[in-house]
């Protein structure tokens, strides 16, 4: 144990694994799990008013990290007291926080949809691994630009934001943090009925992803050479372009994405990221998934690093 609760051999152990099998069925998947929760505390909540929604909203909030938290805290208490179990429950645990692989695997489907001439099969991947939005309309390049957006943005929330709750407040930590996320993915909406409810969510997890999505856009825009980019070009489109998302971390490593691959970004009367570049093309899904990887190289040498420096101590 490094910091409270956090074993870089347990966060190596668990990525390698989410490497090679990725993501476990959702009848076993905490994060699943955690949805569940969510959709049923949400039935009992208020769907009139503003006060009452928001106020469920902190209410399922509460419940939802107090028990994942204790769930996390109850995990490293059996690792203390039956060694063997408690350390193969938390590399399980931990293994289902990460989503690398599905995530990569996802965006090549659409690729490999694309390349087949299959632009309806590629909008269907899309909406059903990727993104929410609409994308019934979408072109080739209003494909492309969608899963880069996604590999994006989800490489923080899905690989580097368990990367770095892990290694400062181990289980308990990274547990509440996907809580927070997936409450934000399920009730951060501003249709009538999510308005107010989602709000407290939406803004915790903010709150949260504030530094894990700032390390994935430096993460990005270090490995941009690594697809033909460069670090100036993709720092010049962070500058400039990575507040005009609405949600204030989204567009940090998007705005890095567009710089790397020179592309421009857009989600119609949303944003442009990276206005000016030229429109991108099936091939740059092979590149962003190229650029994921390298990050999640990086983190893993990085915790190598970790587990050789604390031998040596």
């Amino acid at each position: 144990m490094v910091w409270p609760f956090s074993d870089p051999g347990v966060l190596l152990v668990a990525a390698v694994l989410d490497l090679a099998f990725g993501d476990p069925p959702n009848r076993i998947h905490p994060v699943a799990w955690m949805g569940r929760l969510i959709q049923s505390l949400r039935r009992l909540a208020p769907t009139t008013g503003r006060v009452g929604p928001f106020l469920a909203g902190i209410l399922i909030l509460t419940v939802g990290l107090t028990l994942t938290g204790s769930i996390g805290l109850l995990v490293v208490w059996l690792r203390g007291s039956w060694p063997v179990a408690g350390l193969a429950m938390e590399v399980l645990i931990m293994k289902a926080m990460f989503s690398a692989r599905d995530l990569l695997r996802a965006a090549t489907l659409v690729q490999r949809s694309l390349v087949a001439g299959h632009l309806d099969d590629a909008r269907r991947l899309v909406s059903w691994h990727l993104v929410s939005r609409d994308t019934s309309t979408l072109n080739e390049s209003g494909v492309v630009a969608a899963t880069i957006e996604s590999v994006a943005e989800n490489l923080s929330d899905s690989v580097v934001a368990p990367w770095l709750f892990y290694l400062l407040g181990g289980l308990p930590a990274v547990m509440a943090f996907r809580f927070a996320n997936t409450a934000d993915a399920m009730l951060g909406y501003r249709d009538p009925e999510r308005e107010w409810l989602g709000k407290a969510p939406a803004r915790f997890d903010d709150l949260l992803s504030i530094i894990p999505a700032r390390v994935t856009a430096v993460l990005l825009l270090l490995t941009a050479p690594i697809v033909g980019g460069t670090i100036r070009g993709g720092l010049r489109i962070w500058w400039r372009d990575a507040r005009l998302t609405a949600s204030p971390n989204a567009g940090q490593p998007m705005a890095v994405a567009a710089g790397a691959l020179g592309v421009e970004l857009e989600k119609i009367d949303h944003y442009r990221l990276g206005a000016g570049l030229r429109l991108p093309v099936t091939s740059d899904i092979a590149r962003v998934v190229r650029l994921a990887r390298v990050v999640v190289g990086v983190m893993l040498l990085s915790l190598v690093a970790l587990l050789g420096g604390r031998a040596w101590a």
